[in-house]
């Protein structure tokens, strides 16, 4: 415990998809005493576990995760559910006398579990274009009825006839899995300038990452390819005979199983399904490094060096040593 502070300590542990995190949580547990919290919008679904990179059955029998397998894919989740559950389980944690580790890349769950519910996400053209092509297909009641079902206020306060107003909370709500109303009934909570100050912790942010971005493409390609090989078809197809499940459910548009579903209905063949699902994995890292970027105390850890030299094992040990060396210089500066 920092004794400056007189709060538990908590350990985030951020980055890239593809870069290590779990990995490396599992290695930190094991040092620190810790308990592991998930941070991640697919892990949270029963039945996402080849396609979302989920541990292995054996690694969550030595190494269980909160919030992992918590929720039916036909289920919603949103990052107000996420500070909740993640701040319940944080307490419960250090009450047992263990340090929470936090681990994950949705980038909007570390912000909203740190800030409260902030301002609403930027419009995203391709959203635009999606919720557009629905309208015009369907018409705009079709759009209004689909709003009223994840957010029946804002379909209350928006006339069918109003497209740009509806629109807009749909967008919100497909791009975050938040809704308007959420957002403007939390919007009340001050945004402190320094979220890590307020808040009820004592956090150490690490961030993992190659510095040369290809090598992580590299390793993006090269575990999409390895889904593909162990079972990633079988399960998407097991999931797509559902009645209750459908593309367009968060839980179907995590990267990987939307591109293997319209696979499956025959919208391309399977080399442009491994194409597209490994561009659409690319374009989720460079999302995440985006957030990371403008983070602040970030304390990141480096690999591109290492990733051409080590071995897996020697490559955990790298990390584990500098995340070790950093959060002791936290606590004893």
């Amino acid at each position: 415990m920092n004794s400056s502070t007189k709060k538990p300590l908590a350990i985030f542990i951020m980055g890239p998809t593809a870069s290590g995190k779990t990995d490396l949580a599992m290695r930190l547990q094991d040092e620190l005493n810790g308990e592991i919290i998930s941070v991640d919008s697919a892990l949270i679904y029963k039945g996402l576990n080849i396609g979302s990179a989920k541990p292995t059955p054996d690694e969550l029998a030595v190494y269980p995760h909160h919030l992992v397998d918590i929720l039916d894919p036909a289920e919603s989740y949103n990052a107000a559910d996420f500070r909740r559950d993640a701040l319940a389980l944080m307490h419960d944690i250090v009450a047992r006398g263990k340090t929470p580790l936090l681990v994950g890349g949705t980038m909007m769950y570390f912000k909203v579990l740190l800030e409260g519910m902030g301002d609403l996400p930027s419009a995203s053209p391709s959203v635009r274009a999606e919720i557009d092509a629905t309208a015009k297909e369907k018409g705009w009641g079709f759009v209004h009825d689909e709003l009223a079902k994840v957010d029946p206020e804002s379909a209350a306060r928006i006339n069918v006839n109003d497209p740009q107003r509806l629109q807009r909370a749909l967008e919100v709500y497909k791009i975050s899995g938040t809704t308007m109303t959420e957002f403007r009934r939390l919007e009340a909570l001050s945004k402190p300038d320094d979220p890590l100050q307020h808040f009820p912790f004592d956090v150490v942010q690490l961030a993992l990452a190659p510095e040369d971005r290809s090598v992580l493409h590299q390793r993006i390609e090269q575990r999409f390819i390895k889904m593909c090989e162990h079972g990633f078809k079988e399960e998407v197809i097991a999931l797509r005979a559902r009645p209750d499940l459908h593309v367009g459910l968060a839980s179907m548009r995590c990267v990987g199983y939307r591109q293997m579903w319209l696979h499956l209905d025959g919208d391309y063949d399977y080399d442009e399904m491994v194409f597209k699902g490994v561009v659409a994995t690319r374009q989720l890292a460079k999302r995440q490094l985006t957030w990371l970027r403008g983070w602040k105390s970030l304390n990141w850890i480096y690999t591109t060096e290492q990733q051409h030299v080590l071995s897996k094992n020697e490559l955990l040990d790298f990390m584990l040593e500098r995340a070790l060396r950093i959060i002791g210089k936290h606590l004893n500066p």
